[in-house]
């Protein structure tokens, strides 16, 4: 052993800062007791990193192992890749597979918005980039505090100005997502960012390093002082209520420079180069030496002063940390080092061998001669601790379910419930967000078939066959908190719906669970009880989980987030030119409501509005196979092009989706209610498994046989009526007002706050 090891283990009582690192005393005792001596600086840094709750799923992991118990075939077929991979790989038919995954960065985001949003979008591309596919769109569901409070507008905009900012860059469009408002996102926003690639399945790439005397070469940007424990520790603790204290921390991004690694490694792979490959995003160097060592049939040594550095005075504990943004590590064989050296200069991305794999089972890690890191790299990367986290239904849940909405005064007059509605499309979580996404591209690249605001984003896959996919992430975070397994649920549904009523088939689920510390026992009652949820719902919807990301710590002093479990859906449409729009279509239209309106007024939109953020009682009934129904129905309507227009209904209920599918387009509607219905549930309910749809005059028949066919309730609620200036809004009886007054009620709320 060298000097630097050698020390470490000829001083035992040195004083080693582990607690600043995040690491607590059973773990530093058990990093002395694998490594039978002190760690060196090196080995503490790597370690903390490692073991923080952000890349090892140390509180997690337990309850995450129950979506390995899932049937890992898709209904289109095996997956290809699934969890413990960067990221899942679906066939998809025709030779293609496509590979998509979700990440949060949470924490940076809250302390440096632009850049903490826009370097989580340059991760979860190199995620996908890393699995041998070419990324082809992003979506990013967002939640910030509320609309008026005093930060948001600085969050707000640096984080849509980051996500916008990264995306464009990259010439990738942004297909979908959500925005949305609570008080408890008050100093924790969240930033969760889903990325979409394709691949055919002959070039899909693992991380592994295999293969003794393979060159181990870093290539992309330099390393600097950026990012040293940004999101792997910034994500594994709670902030207090003092505000951005971590702001050196945030790592730092440059678009152009992912540009150009994207072509690079896509060029790389094109002439099979790479016998294994890596991102570095959370944890930098420390995770992917580690993590590729681990997962290959050998050792490594690296060497540490030739990693290109922007900061010449970083220490190799600095090194190790750093994340700094746009790197990432390949495996060669020597013969091919030169060609791949070749092809990055062509790209001028810059490429340093670093190390090689060894034939032994060490990671060891150089620093101008001297050994600093002489570790077992399953100890690092894979054997991290492992905590069963105490979890109980908390007390206070009795009186959240005691406290039903359905209990709720209820004004029925048309006077009432005209300005309901008024005030309803401009509620924060239901108004326009078009000021969000018009700093996003959508169509770039020329494949988008679907964009914001449709249900979901699809994607053109093959131009020759017409082969794409839907994609669609969901939340409702208030019916999490009302019962966090049928919240689970009700996110998971909504994203089947949104995909199914595209025409495309729903076929596998990316996850990303946002929750508050788990060193509360209800906090980790909520996480556990929302694993439940989505592992029996997909288990149910025969679809597996494919991957994701668990975000801890949400949370600011005592005041935790609402649970937010969301789900990423992934869809197939075996011809994109047959798919359903959501916009109302043509005058004359038929409108019709597939599904059964309830008296579920709980965690609705109409609850939290009326009656002073009012959030008690449970969450709508569901029923998984009526949606599956539903969905079998609405692909067949796409195939045999029964429908003009098909709206999931969710947040706001069909009031929302009358006023969204009008809107769209510019379209009128007038229809009537079902008889004895009540106007306030029949308008304002959030029940489940309905979606609202028009087919042209005349020819409901199709419907008809196919709402009987498929067993699913239906509804003939009345007419598209003519658009343009004088296009109406009309519930007979209740509701008569220009379309126009609504869009601008719609389309005041986010600007005049952002103003």
């Amino acid at each position: 052993m060298a000097d630097t090891v050698k020390n470490a283990a000829e001083t035992p009582d040195v004083v080693q800062p582990w607690a600043d690192l995040g690491l607590n005393p059973d773990e530093y005792a058990r990093i002395r007791d694998i490594l039978k001596r002190r760690p060196t600086a090196s080995e503490l840094a790597m370690y903390s990193v490692m073991w923080s709750e952000h890349c090892s799923y140390k509180s997690s992991k337990v309850h995450l192992r129950k979506f390995g118990e899932l049937d890992q075939n898709t209904p289109r077929g095996p997956m290809l890749a699934g969890i413990g991979e960067n990221a899942g790989v679906v066939d998809i038919g025709h030779g293609y597979a496509v590979t998509f995954k979700m990440e949060s960065h949470n924490h940076p985001s809250y302390v440096e918005p632009y850049q903490g949003a826009a370097t989580g979008v340059g991760g979860i591309v190199r995620d996908i980039l890393a699995m041998g596919a070419r990324p082809i769109g992003v979506m990013d569901p967002l939640r910030f505090g509320p609309i008026d409070g005093p930060d948001t507008p600085r969050v707000v905009e640096g984080i849509v100005a980051g996500v916008g900012g990264y995306g464009n860059c990259l010439g990738l469009p942004n297909i979908g997502g959500e925005v949305m408002f609570d008080r408890t996102y008050a100093g924790n926003p969240l930033v969760n960012a889903l990325c979409v690639g394709v691949l055919k399945h002959e070039d899909l790439h693992l991380a592994h390093a295999t293969g003794v005397g393979n060159q181990v070469i870093l290539y992309g940007a330099a390393t600097g002082g950026d990012g040293i424990g940004g999101v792997s520790v910034l994500a594994s603790e709670t902030f207090t209520e003092g505000g951005p204290t971590k702001r050196p921390s945030v790592q730092v991004g440059d678009p152009f420079m992912e540009k150009l690694l994207i072509e690079c490694t896509l060029e790389l792979f094109a002439e099979k180069l790479v016998v294994g490959i890596q991102d570095l995003g959370g944890g930098g160097l420390s995770c992917s030496t580690s993590e590729l060592a681990s997962a290959g049939d050998g050792g490594m040594r690296v060497e540490l002063d030739r990693v290109p550095l922007r900061d010449p005075s970083l220490s190799p504990e600095e090194i190790l940390m750093s994340e700094s943004q746009e790197r990432m590590m390949a495996v060669v064989e020597p013969g091919q080092v030169e060609r791949f050296m070749e092809i990055c200069r062509k790209w001028d991305v810059q490429a340093t061998v670093v190390g090689e794999v060894t034939d032994d089972d060490r990671l060891v890690i150089t620093w101008h001669g001297e050994v600093v890191v002489d570790v077992i790299p399953e100890t690092v990367a894979a054997d991290g601790p492992v905590y069963q986290r105490p979890y109980a239904y908390p007390a206070w849940m009795d009186r959240v379910h005691a406290n039903d909405a359905n209990k709720l005064p209820r004004d029925n007059s048309p006077v009432a419930i005209t300005n309901q509605l008024l005030r309803l499309v401009a509620a924060p979580n239901l108004c326009d967000k078009s000021w969000v996404t018009r700093q996003y591209d959508r169509f770039v690249r020329g494949n988008s078939v679907l964009a914001q605001p449709e249900d979901a984003g699809m994607l053109r896959i093959d131009p020759k066959t017409n082969l794409g996919i839907a994609l669609s992430t969901d939340c409702n975070s208030r019916m999490a908190y009302l019962n966090p397994y049928l919240g689970a649920q009700h996110a998971l549904l909504e994203a089947y719906r949104n995909v199914a009523v595209t025409g495309a088939q729903p076929v596998a689920i990316t996850d990303c669970l946002n929750f508050g510390s788990p060193e509360d026992p209800a906090i980790m009652w909520q996480f556990v009880e929302a694993i439940l949820g989505l592992k029996d719902g997909c288990a149910a919807l025969g679809l597996p989980v494919t991957g994701g990301n668990v975000s801890f710590y949400n949370q600011t002093g005592d005041t935790a987030i609402l649970p937010t479990p969301t789900v990423g859906m992934l869809g197939v449409m075996d011809d994109v030119t047959l798919r359903i729009r959501s916009g109302f279509a043509e005058t004359g239209d038929e409108v019709w409501l597939l599904g059964e309106t309830r008296e579920e007024m709980s965690g609705t939109v109409w609850a939290d509005v009326f009656h002073n953020g009012h959030l008690g009682g449970m969450p709508p009934v569901l029923d998984f196979e009526h949606e599956q129904r539903l969905a079998a129905a609405l692909q067949q309507a796409a195939t045999q092009q029964t429908l003009s227009s098909a709206h999931d209904l969710a947040d706001g209920g069909l009031a929302q989706a009358l006023f969204e599918s009008c809107q769209q387009g510019g379209f009128g509607v007038e229809v009537t209610l079902p008889q004895g219905a009540e106007p306030t549930v029949a308008l304002f309910s959030e029940s489940a498994g309905r979606v609202l749809v028009t087919v042209r005059a005349g020819a409901s028949a199709a419907l008809t046989a196919l709402a009987k066919e498929h067993r699913l309730p239906l509804t003939r609620l009345g007419t598209v009526t003519a658009g343009g200036a004088d296009a109406t809004f009309r519930v007979a009886g209740l509701v008569d007002l220009p379309l126009s007054r609504l869009r601008e009620a719609w389309q005041a709320t986010l600007p005049a706050a952002m103003a």
